[in-house]
């Protein structure tokens, strides 16, 4: 006999995700009820992913569970805030149930281990869609913003760029790779790290922060647009792994680096007085200066050139 709405949602989703204290009523009622912490300001994100934009159709439910919530705990981490409550839309086109158990499993791996309660939500029948709500909180007046860099600042990023690109690109057959370097870029695109510490960290000493998900680029143009301020970066400060260098070639490398999205690496700004602060940060990965930011407004890429297309990035409508 198929698996009916309230018995999918009580099999596969009920009591998923951290046990909180402050969740006074989760799944099973009409609405979640919750407690935030005194002096703090709650900070709340949303993402849709859809089969065929955001990962190819037959996408494992492990993987597509892990990425509905880390695309979100990415946008909280660019805040700096701590997560702690989700809800989940989920859209199916049957109730596969093979499919809905390691989706559920990637959700509830990844929710545990970032603390997160999965406290309601809504299923429905449909083209293959995950709308995941994350909320979270910050201590009040400390949450990072996009606007606020200044000129002078200093230009930092968070681990290695283009790797999801390059994952994607081998799922599509796009690029060829083997051994421990196609392990490598298939992993950062599969299953991406929302860098939650970093943004906690960076709070007081980021003036700036955004995440990278639609190319480093485009998310770069973002936040100096948000602060009415440009950029002056190197190509050669750009962070690039060896694996994707090796699989891709170095040009191939940088333009991937540049454009493609989906790393969720922390892009943020801080003045040359905390060089020395961020440099000691116990910070895995590691963190990388690019450039400066300048009272001119526009992005110039000093060291090789860069395409003006780069600086779109992934766009829903323009793509």
């Amino acid at each position: 006999m198929p698996l009916g709405e309230f018995e999918l949602i009580e099999r596969f989703f009920a009591n998923r995700g951290a046990t909180r204290g402050d969740v006074r009523l989760a799944v099973g009622d009409d609405a979640a009820i919750i407690a935030p912490p005194a002096g703090t300001e709650l900070v709340l994100a949303l993402d849709t992913i859809v089969s065929g934009v955001h990962f190819p159709p037959d996408t494992s439910g492990r993987f597509v569970g892990h990425r509905a919530l880390a695309v979100n705990l990415s946008d909280l981490a660019a805040m700096g805030a701590t997560p702690a409550w989700a809800l989940l839309g989920l859209t199916l086109p049957a109730a596969d149930e093979n499919w809905l158990g390691d989706f559920a499993a990637g959700l509830d791996g990844l929710a545990k281990r970032f603390g997160v309660a999965l406290v309601g939500g809504d299923t429905t029948r449909g083209p293959l869609a995950v709308s995941l709500t994350l909320a979270g909180w910050v201590p009040t007046g400390q949450a990072l913003r996009r606007a606020g860099a200044r000129a002078g600042d200093e230009v930092w990023i968070s681990g290695t760029v283009g790797d999801a690109g390059g994952g994607l690109a081998i799922l599509q057959g796009r690029l060829d790779a083997d051994g421990a370097a196609r392990e490598q870029l298939l992993q950062r695109f599969l299953l991406p790290e929302p860098r939650t510490s970093l943004g906690q960290a960076l709070r007081g000493v980021a003036t700036a922060c955004i995440d990278v998900s639609d190319g480093l680029a485009a998310d770069l143009g973002r936040l100096c647009a948000a602060g009415g301020v440009g950029a002056v970066l190197e190509t050669g400060r750009l962070p690039l792994s060896a694996a994707l260098v090796a699989a891709a070639g170095a040009d191939a490398a940088l333009r991937l680096g540049l454009a493609a999205g989906d790393d969720y690496e922390l892009l943020f700004t801080a003045p040359p007085a905390a060089r020395r602060l961020i440099e000691a940060l116990d910070s895995v990965p590691r963190l990388s200066r690019l450039g400066a930011i300048s009272a001119t407004p526009g992005v110039q890429w000093q060291g090789a050139t860069v395409e003006r297309d780069l600086a779109h990035g992934f766009d829903h409508f323009r793509n």
